[in-house]
């Protein structure tokens, strides 16, 4: 199957499902149209709430396109690049309606990012998180704000620093970006549809304003994202990690 953002109304729910082939890792033309479809949806006055899945049951997301970062042979190419899971997050961050995240498997890097930027998140016992930048030489620096913001500087400065485990889906639950833990992914899809139908009953204004509440003193992440990606898009041109994507390709 080919690469895919598509997206669907039902009923005041939108879905928005993204796949890529390669355990749905995502290049910059994925994420540019994930963060363009969260913004259209979000001012669409039809939808009330908004669930972010993936395709596939196995992986949620496997991160930035591991191709596009071996190909990556200036700086602002590089800032580019990383700029594209600073986008989507931001996209989730102004979108005025609730999103839901339906993770049903393993997430990597901007994929924890992205997971960290639902408004309630819920997942399967398989979905274990992982922060493998640093393991390539450059770190989570576009990503962890939102992580961060979602279980707190310790949980993620300790799967940034520990970036060859997997923590697991209870671990993650316990850190707060899970709300809940399924045993399979038939579970999680009934309890992600009836809690967004919930959602759709209350007062679109009040959600609107509680939002924003939530999202309060994020108003300097346009420049600060930006920022990190053009870290992450210096430190891939490093000696260090050049040689460490080598053994990549």
């Amino acid at each position: 199957m080919d690469a895919y953002v598509k997206q669907n109304i039902n009923n005041n729910i939108a879905t928005i499902e993204f796949f890529h082939p390669e355990q749905n890792s995502l290049p910059s033309d994925v994420l540019k149209k994930l963060a363009k479809t969260i913004t259209e949806l979000g001012n669409n006055n039809e939808v009330k709430v908004i669930i972010l899945k993936s395709g596939g049951d196995r992986t949620f997301c496997a991160g930035a396109s591991f191709k596009e970062l071996i190909a990556i042979n200036d700086a602002e190419t590089g800032k580019i690049f990383f700029s594209g899971f600073a986008n989507v997050i931001n996209a989730m961050r102004k979108c005025p309606k609730f999103i839901i995240g339906r993770i049903q498997g393993k997430t990597v890097g901007g994929g924890v990012g992205i997971a960290s930027a639902t408004d309630y998140c819920m997942a399967t016992k398989f979905a274990s998180i992982k922060l493998s930048e640093l393991n390539v030489g450059i770190g989570p620096f576009v990503v962890s704000p939102a992580i961060e913001r979602k279980m707190g500087v310790s949980a993620m400065s300790q799967i940034a620093i520990d970036a060859n485990t997997f923590y697991d889906a209870n671990w993650a639950r316990e850190k707060g970006l899970y709300a809940s833990v399924f045993e399979t992914i038939e579970e999680l899809d009934e309890a992600v549809q009836k809690f967004a139908e919930h959602l759709c009953t209350y007062n679109p204004e009040a959600m609107l304003e509680m939002k924003k509440i939530f999202w309060r003193g994020t108003d300097d992440w346009d420049n600060q994202l930006a920022e990190r990606a053009a870290i992450s898009g210096r430190l891939v041109l490093s000696d260090f990690t050049k040689e460490t994507l080598k053994k990549f390709k």
